[in-house]
């Protein structure tokens, strides 16, 4: 089915501004119950997508991912700010502030998946084909999101856990990666080997969802 960009924005729009809303706000919600409250002071502990949305990672690159034939999808909001320090145990408590994001887009792919199940129900229906691209597009959204996060890259997620997993002479280490994360991303974007890395785990998650759905 050949969908115009309206129609590909009005179907990727919601999905993949909930990914990103609660992926940030998760975060935020797990740093102010660990202790700390930076990310709360700056009014990022809500709900509300324009606190998350950052013009570019969230707006232009995904929008040039869907004019691209076969392109990745990809893209990333306004980090949330979360002072490690200041929680009751940095070390234990950041895993789980870290792990939080990937968690809700877990949570949030189920939850698609379900949807789409759903909408596989309403045979014949007018709202049928809609729903049912948009429940895809959730659930490929989300869980793309987790297991890109989920990758042992500083500034992702995974990287971030495994930085607080590390005795701290590995950390150092690996804390001098950090800054040059997302440009390393990028090469490996640039390049394909982003989505040679991702494609056999996305498809072990789909298949795991869709069993569980």
């Amino acid at each position: 089915m050949e969908l115009t960009l309206i129609q590909q924005i009005a179907i990727w729009a919601l999905p993949v501004l909930a990914a990103i809303t609660l992926h940030e706000a998760a975060h935020a919600y797990a740093a102010r119950h660990f202790g700390d409250p930076t990310a709360y002071l700056q009014g990022r502990m809500t709900l509300n997508p324009l606190k998350h949305i950052d013009p570019v990672g969230t707006v232009l690159v995904p929008l040039l991912c869907l004019l691209l034939p076969g392109s990745l999808l990809f893209g990333w909001a306004r980090p949330v700010p979360v002072n490690f320090a200041a929680l009751r145990d940095p070390c234990r408590n950041g895993r789980w502030v870290a792990a939080a994001g990937p968690l809700s887009n877990l949570v949030m792919a189920v939850g698609w998946m379900l949807l789409l199940r759903f909408a596989l129900m309403l045979d014949g229906h007018y709202f049928q084909v809609p729903l049912q691209l948009m429940a895809q597009a959730g659930v490929l959204i989300n869980v793309a999101l987790m297991v890109l996060n989920l990758l042992p890259i500083p500034p992702l997620d995974g990287g971030r856990i495994l930085l607080l997993s590390l005795p701290p002479r590995h950390a150092m280490w690996l804390a001098r990666i950090e800054p040059y994360g997302i440009i390393v991303l990028v090469l490996l974007l640039a390049t394909g080997l982003l989505g040679g890395i991702m494609h056999p785990l996305l498809e072990l998650v789909y298949g795991m969802l869709s069993w569980l759905a």
